[in-house]
């Protein structure tokens, strides 16, 4: 049985985010992440929570470095009052370059960092309930000052999830240590690379937490291709060649190609966009490496598949909205038939 978490488009603005937030509660998803790129994430998030009655939202993923935690965390406090306990703080670090320069914001070792930027939300939400005095003193983040007339005070749910968005080695860890739960991105979700690769990593943080990690979080998030027929599912599938042909242009992403062997394909796509050859790039991305990242099958069928790729790896799960709203009932039948 799977938790099913609806996605949000990356340029889904306020005007549309509370009708999506309610068509996914309507077609039976458990969950809707909403992004932080374009629009604001936190902004999203609340407009989603207040069309909606039963349905979770989160941030996946809030860029934590560009935020004071503690703007963070009192929005999330105010998501989670707001909500009756259906907020979920998702957190990322994007890359050095669109920290510096796009948000003109400090990127020092992201590790250590976000680390320390969990912890003190976490402290921050300890006193907020508590009235205890706050007091937080790390390499990055320094908090000391939190008047009473600045708390806003307990609510009823006061254990706010915190979920990160995690890919290399060392973040994955801390992920394990600290955190409630992990975001896949699309590039680290193939079943063997979560088996062989993800899983160890965050059972060593657990490890080194004294945790069983049975209460973690684990979402993953695939790239699907679906649909009500064939021709459908293959023009989902061409658009995800497309996606992993712009994804592994970027370096961070390339261990998962490394699991399979295919290392030269992203030194392949850095070069084509260096040459601004950017039509060519999913000519690279041959049907092989499809079906290593891209579970496909039509509405009939994904749910088998899922299943059968990802059954007994984790709860949680992402699966696509139709685009086209005449789809819903034949998508709503396969989320029900991933819930059973």
């Amino acid at each position: 049985m799977f938790q099913v978490f609806a996605a949000t488009p990356e340029d889904m603005g306020p005007g549309d985010i509370g009708a999506h937030a309610l068509r996914a509660e309507a077609m039976g998803f458990d969950g809707l992440q909403v992004p932080d790129a374009i629009h604001d994430g936190l902004l999203l998030s609340a407009m989603a929570l207040a069309a909606t009655e039963t349905l979770i939202v989160g941030t996946g993923v809030l860029l934590a470095f560009p935020r004071s935690p503690m703007i963070t965390a009192i929005a999330s406090w105010d998501l989670q009052k707001m909500s009756g306990g259906r907020f979920e703080l998702g957190l990322g670090t994007q890359i050095k370059q669109n920290i510096e320069q796009r948000y003109s914001a400090r990127w020092d070792s992201p590790v250590p960092q976000m680390r320390e930027y969990v912890q003190t939300i976490k402290a921050i939400f300890h006193s907020f309930q508590t009235g205890e005095r706050l007091s937080f003193e790390g390499e990055h983040y320094r908090l000391t000052r939190l008047q009473p007339f600045f708390n806003p005070g307990p609510i009823d749910h006061p254990d706010i999830p915190i979920l990160c968005g995690a890919v290399g080695p060392a973040m994955t860890r801390m992920v394990g240590r600290i955190a409630d739960g992990m975001i896949t991105h699309p590039t680290n979700t193939p079943p063997q690379y979560i088996r062989e690769v993800c899983l160890p990593r965050l059972q060593d943080g657990f490890d080194k937490a004294c945790r069983s990690g049975d209460d973690f979080r684990l979402l993953l998030g695939p790239l699907t291709a679906t649909g009500r027929d064939e021709a459908s599912v293959a023009v989902e599938w061409e658009k995800q060649r497309n996606l992993l042909g712009f994804l592994y242009s970027t370096p961070a992403y390339w261990p998962s190609l490394e699991l399979f062997g295919w290392q030269d394909k992203g030194q392949q796509l850095l070069d084509m966009t260096r040459a601004g050859n950017w039509q060519e790039m999913p000519n690279i991305i041959t049907d092989e490496m499809l079906e290593k990242f891209v579970p496909r099958g039509t509405y009939d069928d994904i749910a088998r598949i899922y299943r059968s790729r990802y059954g007994g790896l984790a709860r949680r799960i992402t699966f696509p909205m139709p685009e086209n709203p005449a789809d819903d009932e034949l998508a709503a039948a396969a989320i029900a038939r991933l819930k059973q």
